[in-house]
């Protein structure tokens, strides 16, 4: 299973998998194409990571040591998690894959698949959680083609280095609400393993700079204390 060529995104992802090789390859493609990820192969400690921590994905294989898929995906449930949950399973599983989708699994991908399938499925269920099932985000005059990582205001391209269009990009599918620090930082890959405390609103400050010189108005907005805020301009 070959990683894919290298890409961005922005989100934070629990994989769940005990086969080393598939485990390995499998973090290795979601962190190559931008995502934060946790990784486990043991179901309790799985269980631990889901009730502790948010998730966008939730990628769960269900032949597990101490504790099976199955029973991990139900207890997450119960404790109310809602992160989308991907299940992965054998082809002849079926039975499997039917109670994961009655117990609340979103969606499921059948051993062996090619990683640009599970990819693009994990980016869908991403999506969903945060209500933007079309793949092209408008704010304002702003528009970003999460699937092609394109950025167009009006009809002027902006371009953006991979940090930036992460930031954007999570900024935009949270459009209109407060976005801490603690969150960009929790979520955005690549910003967490950076030692300079204030690298988050550096790179506000270059992302505005090249929105502006684009034509756009202040559309990233301070909030002084709580972070930032991606909205249309009054």
């Amino acid at each position: 299973m070959a990683p894919p060529a290298r890409g961005r995104g922005i989100m934070r992802v629990l994989l769940v998998e005990d086969y080393l090789p598939i485990q390995k390859a499998i973090a290795r493609g979601l962190r190559e194409a931008g995502f934060a990820v946790d990784v486990t192969g043991d179901g309790e400690e799985a269980l631990w990571f889901a009730t502790e921590n948010d998730y966008d994905v939730v990628i769960l294989d269900l032949m597990l040591p101490r504790l099976d898929g199955l029973a991990v995906l139900q207890r997450m449930r119960a404790q109310g998690r809602p992160a989308p949950v991907l299940i992965l399973t054998a082809k002849d599983a079926v039975a499997d894959r039917v109670r994961g989708l009655d117990l609340g699994a979103d969606d499921y991908l059948v051993k062996p698949f090619a990683f640009e399938e599970l990819l693009a499925r994990v980016r869908a269920l991403a999506r969903r959680a945060y209500q933007a099932r079309n793949p092209c985000i408008e704010i304002g005059g702003l528009r970003i083609d999460t699937a092609a990582q394109r950025v167009r205001y009006g009809s002027q391209e902006v371009r953006l280095t991979a940090r930036e269009y992460a930031l954007l990009e999570y900024l935009a599918v949270r459009a209109g609400e407060v976005v801490s620090r603690t969150d960009i930082w929790e979520h955005v890959y690549d910003f967490s393993s950076e030692a300079d405390s204030n690298v988050v609103d550096v790179y506000i400050g270059y992302l505005r700079r090249k929105l502006e010189r684009a034509g756009a108005p202040r559309l990233i907005h301070t909030l002084r204390g709580r972070g930032y805020s991606l909205r249309a301009a009054p």
